[in-house]
């Protein structure tokens, strides 16, 4: 039986249950009005996203907790993506925008090691100084990053029209197949790499619900994120319309969004002075994100016929080479601090400001 504990526990998704009623009731009387109002109703659900995102988080980590490896990382990143594959196919049924995904991917990789990493390097260097993580783990993420952004976002740029769909096909399975042999190695025979000193698990599972529970609560906030996500892409795509805003702007929503909860986890560790965590949490998140989001949404475009725009333009090329040569220097000597942590930020601000001047 669900206690009333564990149902007051529960209040972002009843709230976002509530949003969503709200929404698509009121979704065409916003899209008449226009302005304040639309807008309001679009702050609105968008915070009912963000809620549902982190109880996704927090049923992840418990069945992550008690299921224990390989099972644990598989439904922490496969839940994590999940949110953001879930907005991204409802923006793509909407606006039809064919670099969308391309925008969100590369977002997600700013916003994972340049905001994430940088802004918890520097609260942790503030409050420990130095703190230690694993060399292993830091090589490997940025030796499989390097791979994956290569094939999925570089080499496209070459790739022509008549050949796209074969190259789809290839990119499809070898990023399916990186990913699997990278969770094995990461859980099994490598595990050593992805951790350091004394293993610690945070108490998030205080109500001591069954796993069922949790399970059910997840796929049921992965559904329900689904379907706010409708109302968000319609409210989006008539406001940005006239209004000047930099087009980018959904694809910077969506890896917000997911983003978010890593976002908290990987300040609190850093704070802690486990910056094992956050260097597993940013670097594996982006990688993920890679992984998993690109085949899935290429599989869609193959499916449709539709291709989808996966090259980098050159400015965001530029980015991603410096956020990666910056990273490789950084994550060199298995220790971080607070000037490093400036060497990020400085680049998630240039990523901000970009986007504000729509230049990405």
């Amino acid at each position: 039986m669900i206690s009333r504990k564990y149902l007051k526990e529960e209040w972002p998704l009843f709230a976002a249950l509530a949003a969503g009623v709200a929404g698509f009731t009121l979704e065409h009387a916003a899209l008449d009005a226009g302005g304040a109002v639309l807008w309001s109703l679009f702050g609105l659900v968008l915070a009912a996203v963000i809620g549902v995102a982190f109880r996704i988080a927090h049923h992840a980590e418990v069945l992550a907790v008690r299921l224990g490896e390989p099972y644990g990382t598989l439904v922490l990143t496969v839940s994590a993506v999940s949110v953001e594959v879930v907005i991204l196919v409802a923006m793509l049924t909407d606006s039809h925008s064919p670099t969308l995904a391309r925008d969100t991917v590369f977002s997600a990789v700013m916003l994972d090691i340049n905001g994430i990493l940088g802004i918890a390097s520097i609260i942790g260097g503030l409050h420990h100084g130095s703190q230690k993580y694993n060399t292993g783990s830091a090589n490997s993420y940025l030796a499989m990053l390097l791979t994956a952004l290569g094939l999925g976002m570089f080499i496209p740029d070459f790739v022509s029209e008549a050949h796209w769909p074969a190259y789809s096909a290839f990119s499809v399975g070898i990023m399916a197949l990186l990913y699997v042999a990278f969770l094995r190695l990461q859980t099994v025979e490598h595990r050593e790499f992805f951790e350091y000193g004394k293993i610690e698990h945070e108490a998030h599972d205080i109500s001591g619900s069954p796993n069922w529970t949790h399970a059910t609560v997840l796929v049921g906030s992965v559904v329900l994120v689904g379907l706010l996500s409708e109302i968000l892409s319609v409210l989006l795509g008539v406001g940005l319309q006239g209004s000047g805003l930099p087009m980018t702007i959904p694809a910077v929503m969506v890896a917000l969004i997911s983003a978010s909860p890593e976002f908290m986890a990987a300040i609190n560790a850093a704070r802690s002075d486990r910056m094992q965590t956050t260097v597993n949490i940013a670097l594996g998140a982006s990688l993920a994100t890679v992984l998993l989001t690109l085949p899935v949404i290429e599989g869609i475009a193959l499916f449709t016929g539709d291709r989808i725009v996966m090259a980098l333009t050159p400015i965001q090329a530029g980015m991603l080479l410096v956020t990666l040569l910056v990273s490789m220097n950084n994550l060199h000597d298995g220790e971080s601090n607070a000037i490093e942590g400036m060497s990020n930020l400085a680049l998630f601000a240039g990523f901000v400001a970009m986007t504000v001047m729509g230049l990405f």
